[in-house]
């Protein structure tokens, strides 16, 4: 009698912990998929996906000895992200500047702890779609901005207008993942019809920000997302259909503007060339370069340690003061150059830390590109497209200035990463 009143509650058990496992390989995929919206608005409900995955990163680099395996087998990537954070640290403690940086870099640290989750079973349509529905979403969020709301330039939904351009990254980048997914992987009609939508949404939600750093970045990464296509399968024919949807989409956009943007990037060349001194500074390509003068400055001034995190605001006072910069850069608290602004303000070592920050997880995702399993190399084609796009947005914005597009950068990365090494394992298992 007591012996059957003992055994039911742990059959009763096993069974909820069998439906739990069941379903846990869709809710790390819904969750996971979430995060790129979640960095993307300024609403108290965006803690919720990542305060959930956190606690289950922690719980499985805690408890899985093939979750740490996985984090071993992607060192390098891991490395570059800790590598950023510890610069970070030392930096502020070095110049006494408080928590305000700390707390920025602290979302690297958060994201190496989400990322366990990709170490995990997925649902990888779910994943990808969910990649894909966000960008759709915040693609309709530009539409919105600027045919509903009359705004010349969308900017989303974190940051205000000043954030369009790192906006327009995050949705460049969103359009990547959703084309390496497309052109990398079997994948079915319904997924396939919504990743060609997450695609047209977000490269045409980009345009409508007019941000042309990322707009230009971008068509690199394109590049070599398309040549890996064609040598991966020999099919030139979706290549082409993605190019002219491409370019039918610019071209609307373009009209949608009103030639705005064609005007824009036809105003850097006359632009650069009439660029001389401070009493030359007359448009944002002006103020750009007076940006970047103000920042060689520094360096030279400062070589070692910098000027110290989120100084630069105050060095160019200082500049202005002494006449040696236009007043016209005064509203500006980077240099829109994420090169410079780490040699500026953390000195050489600090842009080392930069370039690692984007080589070492470049070279990781490179050596999986051509790997025969599409599990592996679609994430790898998929980070090294990121990473690319990043790399030359930095030559004309400061990417990691503001958590929205770091937050992306380190969530792709290392979740790209991880991916490919639970995938690694599970083939050395079979």
């Amino acid at each position: 009698m007591y012996g059957g009143a003992t055994v039911a509650p742990i059959v009763e058990g096993h069974a909820v912990q069998a439906i739990l496992k069941s379903w846990q390989p869709w809710a790390l995929s819904v969750l996971l998929a979430a995060i790129p919206l979640t960095v993307s608005i300024d609403a108290r409900i965006k803690v919720l996906a990542p305060a959930m995955l956190l606690c289950a990163g922690v719980w499985f680099v805690a408890s899985s000895g093939a979750t740490r395996r996985n984090y071993r087998q992607a060192w390098p990537v891991m490395a570059a992200a800790l590598l950023f954070f510890a610069c970070i640290v030392w930096n502020a403690l070095q110049h006494r500047l408080g928590w305000r940086p700390i707390d920025r870099a602290a979302h690297v640290l958060l994201y190496l702890l989400i990322a366990a989750a990709f170490t995990r079973t997925l649902r990888l349509p779910v994943l990808w779609g969910g990649f894909g529905v966000c960008a759709m979403v915040l693609g309709v969020v530009c539409l919105q901005q600027h045919y509903v709301q009359g705004l010349d330039r969308a900017y989303g939904l974190n940051g205000g207008p000043s954030a369009s351009i790192e906006f327009a990254t995050v949705l460049l980048g969103l359009s990547l993942l959703a084309l390496a997914r497309l052109l990398g992987a079997r994948t079915g009609g319904a997924e396939r019809g919504l990743l060609l939508g997450a695609v047209a949404l977000a490269v045409y939600g980009a345009l409508l920000t007019q941000s042309r750093g990322p707009l230009l970045a971008f068509v690199p990464a394109l590049a070599l997302l398309l040549v890996w296509h064609a040598r991966r399968t020999g099919h030139w024919r979706l290549t082409v259909l993605v190019l002219v949807g491409l370019g039918v989409g610019t071209g609307i956009a373009m009209r949608a503007t009103h030639d705005e943007l064609p005007e824009r990037f036809a105003a850097i060349g006359p632009a650069v060339a009439t660029y001389g001194d401070r009493q030359h500074v007359h448009s944002a390509v002006h103020e750009r370069l007076d940006m970047w003068r103000a920042a060689g400055r520094a360096v030279r001034e400062h070589p070692l340690a910098g000027i110290g995190a989120g100084r630069f605001h105050d060095y160019v006072e200082g500049e202005i003061a002494a006449g040696r910069s236009s007043p016209s850069i005064r509203r500006y608290n980077q240099p829109h150059n994420q090169y410079l602004e780490a040699a500026a303000t953390t000195g050489i070592p600090g842009l080392l830390v930069v370039l690692a920050t984007f080589l070492l997880p470049l070279r990781y995702f490179v050596r999986h590109v051509w790997d025969a399993d599409e599990a592996v190399a679609v994430p790898a084609c998929a980070g090294v497209a990121v990473v690319v796009l990043y790399m030359l947005c930095a030559l004309t914005d400061s990417v990691f200035y503001r958590v929205m597009p770091l937050s992306f950068y380190f969530f792709v990365v290392l979740g790209m990463a991880l991916l490919i090494g639970q995938r690694k394992s599970l083939a050395l298992a079979g």
